[in-house]
């Protein structure tokens, strides 16, 4: 999922401070034939923004990419792929947003209630059955320090291991997302079973140095390498036998990674992309779109206006000038566009990593991968669509013999299965990482590791 980042510093009036919004914003929004919730998610970060997400549960629609836009008490929430912006006024009290939802063709009002981040006590947590280290390791090449947590088995080993690679955006070594916990539920599953794992912090996150979500795809790949051999060093560790898993972006980082001489002993990919940058929105914006109910005419629409925005940023190498030309174009686009909403959407499409990520080819580099390949991709993914994405990296690995390729039923992006099969804690169904997919991951490295 291609979440990026606005600083809210940058946006803002310059001296004033910005409410605190870290938590999540929930709101019924009143719709033909009944009512939707919409909930916005909002993380801070070290930098002084937020990590935004939008969940649609009832379009089973989750971490949609969000700018988030502040003037004075004015929220605006932004969500492209969806052609859709809450605006709002926040309430003296801080808990509440009392706004406009907008999308084409539709305007209702929506009040967002404050509801804080749940946080699970660390108290309620039980010792699990293999050993924990707090690690941080340095990234010569880029020259900052990563700080993560390697995990391994009980017994005198030495173990097989990996390194995972989050998403696109800016994540915690968990993955984090709100109360679910991708990447460490895997790590968790993964050690349990004899295989040692170490995830890290994105840059700018947690314990990490660096500028969180400014850097491309291909420089990430110093962050995996740095990992590797953090793990080759480490006795407990088969130093001939360190993969590397990736989640969607972290996955093309992975295959990456294994295109270089001595990258990694085996690759296992999770909804990576097997698109250009470009593509790959256009596919996005189509599929999230039809998921919200439009209609074709307003799909089409909405993705015109995209792709006129899109190739502004690829034939105008000018931040400045391509940033005053896309505002123009969105206020011609939609005359009620806040200025502000404006030069936020502007800002985003001109970063370094977003230029970079546009003309992204993945499957460049994919005939200098040699090591054996796992390619696993949800049916209810709507952000990298299973057969598209899938199809094409095979194709693009067509001359490694050791490829294995698995599209599994009901599960999304963030590897999540049905809700109807999630488990039932306090009464309440809790999301939960496929049983399916950590199970096939854990049984096809133990293969490649025999």
């Amino acid at each position: 999922m291609l979440v990026f980042l606005i600083s809210v510093a940058a946006i803002q009036n310059a001296s004033a401070a910005a409410p605190p919004l870290e938590g999540r914003w929930k709101g019924k929004l009143k719709v033909p034939g009944g009512e939707l919730e919409i909930v916005f998610r909002l993380v801070s970060l070290t930098s002084g923004g937020y990590f935004a997400a939008l969940d649609v549960p009832q379009q089973r629609i989750g971490n949609l990419m969000v700018q988030v836009a502040m003037q004075g008490d004015t929220v605006m929430f932004l969500a492209e792929e969806a052609d859709s912006r809450f605006k709002g006024k926040l309430a003296s009290d801080g808990h509440q947003l009392q706004g406009t939802w907008k999308q084409p063709g539709y305007t209702a009002p929506l009040v967002l209630q404050y509801v804080p981040l749940m946080i699970s006590p660390k108290t309620t947590r039980l010792t699990p059955p293999y050993r924990e280290e707090e690690v941080s390791y340095t990234n010569t090449s880029a020259n900052l320090k990563l700080g993560g947590m390697l995990t391994v088995p009980a017994g005198p080993g030495p173990f097989p291991a990996v390194v995972i690679m989050s998403d696109a955006g800016a994540h915690d070594r968990d993955g984090s997302l709100g109360d679910y916990h991708p990447l460490g539920s895997l790590a968790d599953y993964l050690t349990r079973r004899g295989i040692a794992v170490l995830r890290f912090d994105d840059r700018g996150i947690g314990q990490s140095g660096g500028k969180p979500a400014s850097s491309t795809t291909t420089e990430l790949v110093t962050d995996v390498q740095a990992g590797i051999s953090f793990l080759k060093s480490r006795p407990e560790i088969q130093a001939a036998h360190v993969g590397v898993i990736g989640h969607g972006e972290g996955g093309n980082v992975a295959l990456l990674t294994a295109a270089q001489s001595q990258g990694a002993a085996f690759v296992v990919t999770l909804a990576a992309y097997g698109v250009s940058g470009s593509d790959l929105v256009y596919q996005q914006q189509v599929t999230m779109l039809h998921s919200l109910g439009m209609y074709n005419e307003q799909v089409q629409a909405s993705v015109r206006n995209e792709q006129e925005l899109l190739n502004i940023v690829r034939h105008t190498p000018d931040d400045e000038r391509a940033r005053s030309i896309i505002v123009s174009v969105l206020q011609k686009q939609d005359g009620s566009v806040d200025e502000i909403a404006a030069l936020a959407r502007a800002a985003q499409l001109t970063t370094p990593q977003y230029r970079a990520f546009l003309s992204f080819d993945p499957l460049a580099k994919l005939p200098a991968v040699k090591c054996p390949v796992l390619l696993l991709n949800g049916t209810a993914d709507h952000y990298t669509t299973a057969d598209t994405n899938i199809n094409a990296l095979s194709k693009g690995l067509k001359t490694n013999p050791n490829v294995t390729a698995y599209k599994l039923p009901k599960v999304n992006h963030l590897f999540q299965s049905d809700p109807d099969e999630w488990p039932v804690v306090n009464g309440q169904r809790k999301e939960t990482f496929s049983p399916e997919a950590k199970e096939i991951i854990r049984e096809w490295i133990m293969k490649q590791v025999q």
